[in-house]
């Protein structure tokens, strides 16, 4: 079958989930966005990643490394209700949306690439013992579905992959998927 000139997107749509149940359409275009991101990334120098381009913190290094808490936060801390002190990595909750960000000096593209799909790969896991309409509680909504969960996640992801692509752009012009 042809590529569809509209790119990728509509690749994953079509080739893997175009006419298929609920739970592979969410899981599919979760994991586009996930490679999206990566992808992204993938190719520069650890300096490049790091470059503040916009008046925010937010660097391409960065966005994988809040992503990568995003993951741990609703896959891990919310709908397996992992305690806090056993999640792989120390967070401050109330701020991580912004602390998240921040690079530690040992942060590389490639340490921060194996984290985040380390993450993803235990979200799936953890997914995948959950029917989509399992509600789990949470802080501040109440209660949210696995269904909520990939929704969000689609969502924020994606959102982070057009962040992405705009930094990538003005450090080597890279553009597309």
């Amino acid at each position: 079958m042809d590529r569809d000139p509209a790119g990728p997107f509509l690749d994953v749509a079509r080739d893997a989930v175009a006419a298929a149940a609920e739970r592979p359409i969410l899981e599919a275009f979760l994991d586009f966005y996930r490679e999206t991101v990566v992808r992204k990334i993938t190719g520069l120098a650890d300096h490049d990643a790091r470059r503040r381009l916009v008046g925010s913190s937010t660097t391409l290094a960065g966005l994988v490394k809040h992503l990568r808490v995003i993951e741990m936060n609703w896959f891990m801390r919310i709908l397996a209700q992992t305690p806090e002190g056993d999640l792989p990595v120390e967070v401050c909750w109330q701020d991580y949306a912004d602390s998240s960000f921040m690079l530690a000096p040992a942060d590389t593209i490639a340490s921060l690439i194996a984290a985040y799909q380390h993450q993803c790969e235990l979200s799936r896991q953890i997914a995948r013992r959950h029917q989509l309409s399992a509600t789990v509680p949470h802080p501040q909504l109440g209660t949210v579905s696995l269904r909520w969960i990939y929704v969000h996640m689609i969502d924020e992801t994606a959102r982070h992959t057009g962040h992405a692509d705009i930094l990538r752009e003005q450090i080597d012009g890279q553009t597309g998927p």
